[in-house]
């Protein structure tokens, strides 16, 4: 475990196990100060093979969870799932904390991988978002406060341990209210606008044609919408152009081929539809700010 702590504003991140690939993680954040320390990467979609906790204590905006805008308001509360699409908008204004853990910290015997079941806070990926009353927030943060101390103390016979009962505790806590919020009779109430339905076509549409490289305009034919009025619905709901959307997928799966395939630069392009291999090279790296080939060089060294 490493400890920082912040001089100038009294934030602080913990680590365990941070430079170690395949063991249990767990880290705390105070939002602003990561905020201010990835403020290059938080506007961009990513995923993460981790759960977040993301509690904004004070601050407005929208936070962006599988290309849906969500309203930040006070204590307003984000669970993300593994590989759940995410990124922050431009506001630096907030407060609050960050938690960070894999299913491996959790999980050290058949009982825990019970508790994974049995909280479907911990797969929600359609409505990952609720409101904290104030004395759900005091409650909260005694817990949090809990794991905090322990971060400090670092009981050298019990650490790991206490730090997953306390997390435990604290994410029994969180479906509780999740459940009082969003289930009644027994049933999930999940409102949906038009507006997010209309994006929602959009990002089918997306997802099935991004390969092969329609216009905007052709987007907005299939959705028998007017280009203007799509450009307008993304960037009210998501921050963001169509074009961002659609190039964020290909490079996305552009991402995923260079680790995840042995198929040259040349092959990747064009089964994402790029007849020209140099304009698919200029393509990934406008984007990236890294050419593919030292994209998946410097990933796969830092896997390795």
């Amino acid at each position: 475990m490493q400890k920082n702590n912040g001089s100038s504003d009294n934030t602080a991140e913990y680590h365990l196990n941070q430079y170690q690939h395949n063991v249990p993680r767990f880290s705390l954040y105070q939002i602003d100060a990561y905020l201010k320390k990835y403020d290059k990467k938080r506007r961009k979609a990513h995923a993460a093979n981790h759960y977040q906790i993301i509690w904004f204590k004070k601050g407005n905006g929208s936070y962006f969870v599988n290309l849906k805008a969500w309203d930040i308001d006070q204590n307003t509360l984000f669970f993300l799932t593994e590989n759940d699409n995410h990124y922050f908008d431009r506001n630096t204004n907030y407060s609050g904390v960050l938690i960070q853990f894999n299913e491996e910290f959790l999980i050290q015997d058949n009982k825990d991988t019970a508790f994974f079941s049995k909280h479907s806070l911990l797969d929600n990926r359609k409505w990952p978002f609720f409101s904290l009353t104030r004395d759900d927030a005091f409650i909260l943060d005694e817990y949090l406060n809990l794991i905090r101390n322990e971060f400090a103390d670092k009981n050298q016979n019990s650490h790991e341990e206490l730090l997953r009962s306390y997390l435990k505790a604290f994410l029994i806590q969180l479906q509780y209210r999740w459940e009082k919020e969003y289930l009644f009779d027994g049933r999930r109430i999940l409102p949906e606008g038009k507006k997010q339905l209309l994006l929602m076509k959009f990002l089918d549409l997306v997802e099935e044609n991004y390969k092969k490289e329609l216009k905007i305009c052709h987007y907005a034919e299939l959705m028998q919408i007017s280009s203007r009025t799509l450009s307008g619905l993304t960037s009210q709901l998501l921050d963001k152009s169509p074009s961002e959307i659609i190039c964020e997928r290909i490079i996305a799966e552009a991402e995923r081929m260079l680790l995840g395939t042995n198929y040259n630069i040349s092959e990747i392009g064009n089964c994402l539809g790029f007849d020209d291999n140099s304009y698919f090279v200029k393509y990934f790296k406008k984007y990236t700010g890294i050419s593919p080939l030292d994209f998946r060089r410097s990933s796969l060294k830092e896997i390795s």
